[in-house]
């Protein structure tokens, strides 16, 4: 478990493309990289995310899928010099408004969890935490003023 506090969203942001190069860096897996992003309205998540894109060279802009539910993009580029990412798609799956779990099957997830070339974050995790694997890396956002976020990263 780490925890790191951002007085910033720039903070916030960079934590979030540090992130993504991490991941980058580790290469691929046996299924996607899963990240659930748990925590309030306002606790940074977007924000993160926003910094978690740019790292993985996704130069779309980012906003919360809360009405859309899930949005895809191409990773077309590597942030590690001298690399072609072997991650392609980037998927951002928002669960707010979703009412029984198995309403994320009819979005091809389980294909998309399980295809180790896509990195997946999903805002809400606890809303379909019946169809996380153990290896979801769970990342926790406390807001703490208006500014200051304490963030923890921690496995289950």
């Amino acid at each position: 478990m780490q925890t790191y506090i951002t007085k910033s969203f720039e903070e916030t942001q960079k934590l979030g493309e540090k992130l993504a190069k991490k991941i980058l860096e580790n290469g691929l897996q046996k299924k996607a990289v899963v990240l659930g992003l748990i925590g309030n309205l306002g606790g940074g998540k977007t924000t993160f995310m926003q910094g978690f894109a740019k790292g993985l060279g996704v130069n779309e802009k980012i906003l919360s899928p809360t009405y859309v539910i899930l949005k895809h993009f191409k990773i077309t580029k590597s942030k590690i010099k001298n690399q072609k990412s072997k991650f392609i798609d980037f998927y951002h799956i928002d669960c707010y408004r979703i009412n029984n779990p198995e309403e994320i099957l009819e979005l091809d997830f389980k294909e998309i969890i399980l295809n180790p070339k896509n990195i997946v974050a999903i805002e809400w995790p606890e809303k379909i935490k019946n169809f996380l694997s153990k290896q979801t890396i769970f990342i926790d956002f406390k807001l703490v003023d208006e500014t200051i976020r304490k963030i923890v990263f921690k496995a289950e």
